[in-house]
């Protein structure tokens, strides 16, 4: 990351504020709305456990996935599943 941070001849900070600007979220916020929201689809759409699509975004822990996804979507994983 650093390579392309001084390639865009931009410091790591302004980098982050730049990007917060444009997306309302800093890098890891945005980075682990792109993964639930991949999740979500895992999940809701294409039918593929809980636990699975947890793993396959790149979450280690089910129970720290399920808070993330509830605080995300107002839901736990198993309502998505259901409806």
């Amino acid at each position: 990351m650093l390579s392309s941070v001084h390639s865009a001849n931009m410091s790591p900070s302004s980098l982050h504020q730049h990007f917060k600007a444009v997306t309302n979220a800093s890098p890891l916020q945005y980075i682990k709305t792109i993964r639930l929201h991949h999740a979500h689809q895992l999940v809701a759409v294409q039918q593929t456990s809980i636990s699975q699509a947890a793993y396959q975004v790149g979450y280690q822990s089910v129970s720290q996935f399920s808070r993330e996804y509830k605080r995300l979507f107002g839901q736990i994983p198993s309502e998505a599943k259901a409806g």
